[in-house]
């Protein structure tokens, strides 16, 4: 799975186009991002919700996410979007010098996925950042950083709650790991990330886990993503080659090898 920012962003602004048929993958967002959708259609789920953004939309991501997403060309046309990245530096730095300080409660309280409204401001600001990411022109350092923080600010115009999610700090705390892993098998990670997300240490994730499931985590997850596979053929009568990456394997040959290894039949054989 990719990281929402790669390694190789170094830029806190992005800009996606391509002219191809529907993208679909799964991502993992480590900071808080702010986009605006500019063509084309983004479908966005976070295990729990699907969010849908058309042309003129706006949306924030927040950070710390696993979702998964389908990126839409319009007919005849080219997907564009345009995305800020908010780095947990400079918000500190923000905050810091403004004064700010999150309500950790309301934070917790919002949606990790807000559909934020337009208006000529964002719409405004999103259009100034064109002319350098559509002629690929390299921002400097200053610029960027000028644009980030009218970012932030417009932000926290756009609703209170804002400033309870862009200044709380605080890292995952430790939550139910069952739940968790019911809701989130499906997304191709590291154990790493998932210990992480639920407030855990490698080894302390995997001792809790252990003793919840009664087995290691890459095995549970394997038949837990396997006998998923088999209710969306066998009930929703849907092909091996559409549900694999779906249901978090990376090959569709390894897929089919474990499905028969675990139900005796390969997924061709128990579809329809």
């Amino acid at each position: 799975m990719a990281d929402l920012k790669s390694n190789k962003q170094t830029s806190p602004i992005a800009y996606s186009c391509y002219f191809t048929r529907n993208r679909e993958g799964e991502q993992f967002a480590p900071e808080h991002v702010f986009s605006y959708q500019i063509s084309g259609t983004l479908t966005i789920n976070n295990g729990d919700d699907e969010y849908v953004f058309k042309e003129g939309d706006c949306r924030f991501i927040r950070r710390n996410q696993l979702i998964k997403f389908i990126k839409q060309p319009p007919a005849n046309g080219v997907f564009k979007s345009i995305s800020v990245y908010l780095e947990q530096e400079t918000l500190r730095n923000f905050a810091m010098e403004h004064g700010y300080q999150a309500d950790h409660g309301r934070s917790q309280e919002a949606g990790s996925i807000i559909a934020l409204k337009g208006g000529s401001l964002v719409k405004g600001f999103m259009d100034s950042l064109m002319p350098y990411s559509e002629d690929d022109q390299l921002i400097d350092a200053d610029l960027q950083a000028l644009k980030v923080r009218e970012a932030i600010m417009i932000l926290l115009r756009s609703s209170p709650v804002m400033k309870d999610i862009l200044f709380d700090f605080s890292e995952p705390g430790k939550i139910d790991l069952e739940a968790f892993m019911n809701k989130n098998f499906h997304f191709n990670v590291q154990m790493s990330r998932f210990a992480y997300l639920t407030g855990r240490s490698l080894a302390t994730f995997k001792r809790d886990f252990e003793h919840i499931f009664h087995t290691s985590p890459s095995r549970w997850l394997q038949q837990r993503r396997l006998q998923e596979a088999h209710y969306l053929i066998k009930e929703k009568g849907r092909a091996a080659s559409d549900v694999y990456l779906e249901i978090g394997f990376e090959d569709l040959s390894h897929f089919s090898f474990a499905f028969k290894k675990m139900f005796g039949v390969p997924p061709s054989r128990l579809a329809g």
